[in-house]
């Protein structure tokens, strides 16, 4: 599906300016989430871009794919604020700001007067938003933060290894959950401003906390009851897993009883029902490698179409382990518009994926493509009251770009 880009925000946070400082995931991937929902978002990156612009392949026409996945519904300038007259221009910015979004290690916005103290002065009804990796203080405070570092010690890598090593989550999970806190985190910021005279406040979004609240919840199950004895667990890694057929993958989940039977007549193992082992949640759970073994060798018998086939016509939950080629493929995918395409004067089709949430009265929509670094630093100058010998005079020393 090929979209048209739109002229006017019509989403539920139309008439929000968002000051965006941030750089690779966490804070831009937010902030494009807010500008799907309606937010101005001015990108504001140093005069060598932001570090995604240079991740990759592929590349193509200016552009990384990683940038224009996390960068849509945004205008772009670019300001060098190891210059003085970058901060002050930033500052200057913020005047008519409604939130700020930087992911700097703690301490570099104060440094450079970008903090919330320093900025509410002028502009009392500004969220401020902190994306770090461990916090503003702590004994880990100043190290370097990835997303494989927070999944490292986040304790969750061992329950995707089974028995085997630990094992990473194979993309940025950890920043995509920040995103997705320090999105949340915003929005409930704006609703107490309306509720606080129209005051702002500062709000911190450490990356360790937010994908422990994200992935822990099920994986911390055997550390819930502090003080009762311990009791057996079966590994996540054991039912979480892909299940291999005659001539591919599949996936499944089987938690009520009516699930279970569901599986059984759709591999033709009618018996299985009634095996004593089987009876109950509780008896598969006490037999459960035993019954994840008979699965296996059930399962490989099929070829992966046809136990699809057999298992939707049962009511069982059970998919394909597609690949992107599949995904992009796939009835449901195409009805949803889950995927679109949209014409960059350059680059030709770019392919997204859409918002994922429908809005009755206040639609989401695309207004700006992926910016090339400084596209429009002349017209948000020229919003923000400066001249064209201004504008100017900030290029010639190289405080804009």
């Amino acid at each position: 599906m090929e979209v048209r880009l739109g002229e006017k925000p019509r989403g539920p946070l139309a008439g929000i300016r968002i000051l965006d400082l941030s750089a690779v995931v966490s804070g831009p991937l937010c902030t494009q989430i807010l500008g799907d929902l309606g937010a101005e978002v001015l990108k504001v990156e140093p005069p060598g871009g932001d570090t995604s612009r240079r991740l990759g392949p592929p590349w193509h026409a200016g552009l990384s794919a990683f940038f224009v996945h996390m960068n849509r519904n945004k205008r772009a300038i670019a300001v060098d604020l190891k210059q003085e007259a970058g901060q002050r221009l930033v500052r200057r910015l913020a005047l008519a700001a409604d939130v700020l979004v930087e992911n700097f290690r703690p301490g570099v916005a104060a440094r450079m007067g970008l903090d919330h103290a320093a900025l509410a002065q002028e502009n009392p009804k500004l969220v401020t938003v902190s994306v770090n990796g461990f916090g503003p203080d702590g004994p880990y405070r100043d190290l370097p933060a990835y997303d494989t570092v927070i999944q490292g010690l986040s304790g969750f890598m061992p329950s995707q290894g089974g028995a085997g090593a630990p094992e990473l989550v194979h993309c940025v999970v950890a920043d995509k959950a920040t995103a997705l806190t320090a999105a949340y985190a915003i929005l409930a910021a704006l609703f107490a401003r309306e509720r606080n005279h129209g005051r702002g406040q500062h709000v911190d979004v450490p990356m360790l906390d937010a994908f422990a609240a994200f992935m822990l919840p099920d994986v911390l199950l055997s550390e819930a009851f502090v003080d009762a004895p311990p009791q057996p667990a079966i590994s996540l890694s054991d039912v979480h897993r892909s299940w291999e057929t005659a001539d591919g993958h599949v996936v499944m989940m089987i938690i009520e009883d009516h699930q279970f039977r569901a599986i059984c007549r759709a591999l033709d193992r009618n018996d299985l029902i009634d095996d004593p082992r089987c009876k109950n949640v509780l008896t598969r759970l006490m037999n459960a490698h035993e019954i994840l073994d008979l699965l296996a060798q059930e399962i490989r018998k099929w070829t992966t179409a046809d136990l699809v086939a057999r298992a939707r016509a049962e009511g069982a939950p059970l998919a394909p382990a597609n690949g992107i080629a599949e995904f992009l493929a796939d009835p449901q995918v195409a009805h949803n518009r889950t995927v679109f395409e949209v014409r960059d004067a350059e680059a030709g089709r770019l392919r997204m994926l859409r918002s994922p949430v429908r809005f009755e009265k206040t639609p989401t929509d695309l207004r700006h493509l992926p910016p090339r670094l400084g596209a429009d630093t002349d017209t948000i100058l020229a919003e923000a009251g400066y001249g064209p010998e201004e504008i100017a005079a900030l290029r010639s020393d190289g405080t804009v770009a």
